[in-house]
């Protein structure tokens, strides 16, 4: 594997990759706990995260969970993904972990750790960049509220 390159605009730098699982209203708790451990900058921005969509998460309780053991497949709905960059520092890592699972409503909650290359700008002059927000129709939150809805109304 690479462990860091360079193109003209971009600086590729190995960074942990922390993914985790979790019902969509655990996910604010769990990122307020996250980044007082550690900021998530990327570049000129902090508190960097991405959370998916929320889709449909299945399994069984088996002996020993916490609801007690069941027969039937349970589908919980309002489950989404979320990830963030870190630094790679076992110790770090190892409290960012604690904290997701300390603040999870779950037994036994899903957290990844990948090592990963990831992009960073070496802040070349963009300004006249045709293909940047700012040089198109703006940012996406200043757009009108009737654009961003997607209640499809």
């Amino acid at each position: 594997m690479l462990s860091a390159f360079e193109t003209r605009p971009v600086t590729l730098q190995p960074k942990l990759l922390v993914t985790f699982q979790a019902p969509t209203e655990d996910v604010d708790r769990i990122m307020i706990a996250v980044t007082t451990i550690v900021p998530l900058a990327l570049g000129k921005y902090d508190n960097n995260s991405y959370q998916s969509a929320a889709g449909v998460e299945r399994y069984r309780p088996l002996q020993g969970a916490a609801a007690g053991p069941e027969t039937e497949l349970r589908k919980r709905p309002g489950v989404v993904d979320v990830f963030f960059e870190m630094p790679e520092d076992q110790e770090l890592a190892g409290r960012v972990v604690e904290a997701i699972f300390h603040t999870h409503s779950y037994q036994e909650p899903v957290i990844r750790l990948q090592t990963i290359l990831t992009s960073r700008s070496k802040g070349l002059d963009d300004s006249k960049n045709p293909n940047r927000w700012w040089n198109t129709t703006g940012d996406w939150k200043n757009k009108p509220a009737a654009v961003q809805s997607d209640s499809g109304s």
